[in-house]
This record gives C-alpha cells, sequence and structure tokens, in this order.
C-alpha cells in the first residue's frame, strides 16, 4: 500500500475528521499553532496554566468541531484549586477562545513543585466540575454535561464524561508545549480523538447492575478492534502532536494505514473574540447612573477589560454611558 501524497501542505490550525474502514472508528485530528500561541500569550500566565488553557482549548475544538450545526461548545471549570476557572469555547465553524482565573502565586508554586506535569495540573485545579455546554443559538434549549473534577486533569474528566455521559468507548491524547522556532519560544498544542461508533447505543448491564459492572459493560470496550486502534492510537507522542514538520494526513497514515484510515475535509480554525466596543456599550448603559459613578476614573471615564482577548475598551461623556 502506497503512502498518500499530501494534496496540500496545511501543517497548523486545524481540526482534520478521520474514520477506519476495517472497524468503525471515527477520530478527530487537531493541531494548533500561531492560534494557540496567540491566545496563551495574550496574558502573563504561569507556564502551568498556559498549559492546562492550552489543553483546554484543544479539548473544546475537538468536542465542538463535531457539532452537527453553527451552534457555540463552552467548556468550564469551576474548582477550589488555585485554578478556579477556566473557560474555552468553540464557535462553529472553527473560533476559539480561552481564558484563565488564576491566583499566580500559588499556580507559580505548584510549577516550580518536583512532580509530574499531570500531577501539577490535578493540584491546580483541585475539586470541582467541569461543565460542557452546547448552544445551538436561537431558540433551541442549551445542554450541558457536568462531570466532577476531582485532582485530576482536563483530559482525565473528559474521559469520565464520555464514559458516563456518552457511553462510548473514547480515547483521547493533548499536547501543549512550548517550541523553538524562528529565534523564539512559541506555544504549540494538539490532540487526537477516537471513538468506538456503538451499534445498538447505551450499556448492556441490567439498569440494577452495579456501577462496577456498568463500568465493565460498556459496549464495544472490550472488541479486539477497538483494542487494538486503541493501542495505536496510544502510542501516538506528544511531540508527534505539535510538530510543524509532521502533517497530520501523514501522522494519521503513520498510526491507522493498516486501519483503512479515512482523511476528511479539514476544517481551519482561528482565535477570533467575540467582544466589541458596541456590546459592552449596550452592556454598561443597562446600569443606573450611581453603580456607573463608582467604576469611573478621576477624568469621569470608564474603561473596562475583555477576559478573553486583554482589549481595552474606554468610554467617555459622549458615548452615551449614563
Amino acid at each position: 500500500m502506497t503512502q498518500p501524497r499530501d494534496p496540500v501542505r496545511t501543517s497548523d490550525d486545524l481540526v482534520m475528521p478521520f474514520a477506519t474502514r476495517l472497524n468503525g472508528v471515527s477520530g478527530r485530528l487537531v493541531r494548533l499553532g500561531p492560534l494557540v500561541d496567540e491566545i496563551l500569550s495574550r496574558h502573563a500566565y504561569p507556564d502551568v496554566v498556559s498549559v492546562a488553557l492550552g489543553e483546554a482549548i484543544v479539548l473544546a475544538a475537538l468536542l465542538g468541531s463535531a457539532l452537527k450545526f453553527d451552534g457555540q461548545l463552552i467548556l468550564q471549570t469551576k474548582t477550589d484549586g488555585p485554578l478556579g476557572l477556566l473557560v474555552a469555547d468553540y464557535m462553529a465553524p472553527g473560533k476559539l477562545r480561552g481564558y484563565a482565573s488564576v491566583v499566580p502565586e500559588s499556580a507559580t508554586a505548584i510549577a516550580d513543585a518536583p512532580e509530574t506535569p499531570a500531577h501539577k495540573q490535578a493540584r491546580l485545579l483541585g475539586k470541582g466540575y467541569l461543565a460542557m455546554t452546547i448552544d445551538p443559538g436561537g431558540d433551541m434549549d442549551r445542554y450541558q454535561g457536568i462531570v466532577a473534577l476531582e485532582n485530576q486533569t482536563l483530559t482525565e474528566a473528559a474521559h469520565t464524561y464520555f464514559r458516563q455521559s456518552e457511553q462510548l468507548p473514547t480515547l483521547i491524547r493533548v499536547a501543549v508545549a512550548r517550541h523553538f522556532a524562528d529565534g523564539a519560544y512559541r506555544w504549540r498544542a494538539g490532540g487526537l480523538m477516537i471513538q468506538q461508533v456503538a451499534r445498538t447505543g447505551g450499556m448492556t448491564a441490567a439498569p440494577t447492575a452495579s456501577d462496577e459492572e456498568r463500568d465493565a459493560s460498556l459496549e464495544g470496550e472490550h472488541d479486539e478492534d477497538w483494542n487494538r486502534i486503541r493501542l495505536l492510537a496510544g502510542t501516538t507522542e506528544d511531540h508527534e502532536l505539535i510538530d510543524p514538520l509532521l502533517d497530520p494526513q501523514r501522522l494519521l497514515y503513520r498510526l491507522f494505514h493498516e486501519e483503512g484510515v479515512t482523511q476528511r475535509t479539514a476544517t481551519p480554525l482561528t482565535a477570533e473574540c467575540r467582544c466589541s466596543r458596541d456590546r459592552l456599550l449596550g452592556y454598561l448603559q443597562g446600569f443606573d447612573a450611581a453603580a456607573l459613578a463608582d467604576l469611573r476614573d478621576e477624568s469621569g471615564a470608564l474603561s473596562a477589560t475583555c477576559e478573553f482577548c486583554s482589549t481595552v475598551y474606554r468610554f467617555d461623556g459622549e458615548d452615551g454611558v449614563g
């Protein structure tokens, strides 16, 4: 079997869906370069926080790109750790943004500790929850899935979510790191997600079965085909997920060519905040004069900073605020 020739070399800021013909596994590969560097570089986060936010952005891209409509997926944590709030969202067809609320001193202490990256992130997050919200827009109802965060990483929590809520065998690999290129270190990130498509769906155990029995009976989890491709996906190295010289097409072929991998059209991804001066102005106009007076500086102007992109908006008396 000859290796396919890449029709167009597009290695960065994309999500590429794929499927395997032999065993009915579907998946997505995310590769982020300038996009994730732009988002993470807007804030002076400790590196351990930037890695966690980068991981959240990759997860948002992996999950949000599966939407079958022009909606939004919001991934958010709320915990008791130094990284108390983490938000990453995906707006179809490929707009990403994210920010973190952190106690810098505590995060720096964790970053300097002699621990594994996974242990550091688990301590950084602490205990709380991870929420995944799908907003179809318009008059359609939102859907939200919540999973507990119990001193674990975001990727581990995502695995728990798919096991408990989606009930599909799932494997997710995520890597985030600084990469030296063109005389500077820049952030890069990547992710791989595969799922065994359920034949009949759901759990096979009786409703009265114990939690352990239900866990053991997840349909398709013990299939020989699934275990084989799960092991293949598990061989992916972190550097392969972020390597700008390794095309996504080539990585998928390297991993799954014996499974008959079929790549689908990649979706380009962009870092794009949805803040605007007009939107913020409308928000401020909802406050009464007394509340606005407390927010004004010595010159009588109002300033507000977008948490996502760090853009500062300034409003004076001629803007119609108060």
